[in-house]
């Protein structure tokens, strides 16, 4: 937990609560908010439980702070929280609050930055901007960067560290703002899809047409091939069932029966009868009989034939001439 960023803290609650509860939380965050989580969730393959339930437990005491300062103010939060928690634990949780709600100092941006690749970062800097960096961040981070520096660079920054006199706020804020463009450069270039994509995809399957829609234009001007990797997922053969059938049979009149038949081959029940209630009796009875008397046929030949259809699907949604259920939002009701 100690080496988590908020970001990534936000993307395993997200993900612990599941795409419909994501996609409502969606619709609260900024689309820069938004953007980093989806990366974040995008990269994660594999969540620990006890690192789920340590997320859950601070996502539940940073709630129960910010409503105790909200009806009697920070002082009184404060006495809440440490008859609850301890006088230590109370401390952290209100700092981690003080933090969100604007009260921060230089370079807390840093915290969101995984320790390891910004102490690397950080080699590259001289030891005086690095020990300011260092002075102004909380301990626990700052340990962690100063354990990545090289060994014969560690004692120089300790050593400008503690011999560092006042330096004005107009200096501090112009390191920060070429430490931050710096950031930008380096880190953007190197985020990739190395799983967890699939997760981005579900939680997009429920948002509004029009937020998704702004999440991947984002995505696409900034992370080209994460952008193509959930857009893929985004929609799956067997989501096909939560089309509305008006809207199936237009899907149907697009695609050709030969195609139907190999598409269905390792299809669910599900999906085999979503498809056949909305075709005439004929031609799913032919279809029925072709499927029945159909060889082997290659995996991937089946899924060619799927991802035909899903294209459809996806084109017609575009042009505005299908529905798909939960996907339309209020504004987009059936009437």
């Amino acid at each position: 937990m100690a080496k988590l960023t908020n970001i990534q803290k936000a993307a395993i609650l997200l993900i612990s609560l599941g795409p419909r509860a994501a996609a409502g939380i969606f619709k609260e965050l900024s689309e820069d908010e938004i953007e980093k989580i989806t990366v974040e969730i995008s990269r994660l393959k594999h969540i620990p439980r006890d690192s789920r339930l340590e997320v859950f437990e601070e996502a539940y005491q940073l709630n129960m702070a910010n409503d105790c300062i909200a009806k009697g103010g920070e002082n009184y939060a404060k006495i809440v929280l440490e008859e609850s928690l301890g006088e230590e634990k109370a401390g952290q949780i209100l700092e981690k609050v003080r933090l969100q709600i604007g009260i921060a100092g230089p370079f807390k941006a840093l915290d969101n930055i995984d320790s390891n690749q910004l102490s690397n970062f950080l080699q590259q800097e001289h030891p005086q901007t690095v020990s300011l960096i260092l002075a102004h961040l909380d301990p626990e981070k700052a340990a962690e960067l100063l354990s990545g520096l090289p060994e014969e660079m560690k004692a120089d920054v300790i050593i400008r560290m503690a011999t560092m006199t006042q330096t004005s706020p107009e200096v501090i804020d112009q390191i920060e703002r070429v430490i931050k463009e710096k950031l930008v450069n380096t880190f953007n270039t190197n985020l990739s899809a190395i799983g967890g994509t699939k997760a981005v995809a579900e939680v997009l399957n429920f948002v509004d047409r029009a937020t998704e829609k702004n999440i991947m234009e984002t995505l696409i001007e900034t992370e080209q091939e994460l952008a193509e990797e959930i857009k893929k997922l985004m929609f799956v053969f067997e989501d096909i069932i939560h089309v509305e059938d008006r809207s199936m049979q237009k899907v149907l009149k697009e695609v050709d029966s030969n195609e139907i038949s190999v598409a269905l081959k390792a299809a669910s029940e599900e999906v085999k009868n979503k498809i056949f209630k909305n075709m005439s009796a004929r031609a799913s009875e032919m279809i029925k009989e072709e499927l029945e008397f159909m060889g082997p046929i290659k995996l991937s030949i089946v899924e060619e034939a799927q991802q035909k259809i899903v294209n459809i699907v996806r084109r017609l949604e575009e042009e505005g001439e299908i529905t798909i259920a939960g996907r339309g939002g209020d504004d987009d009701l059936l009437v």
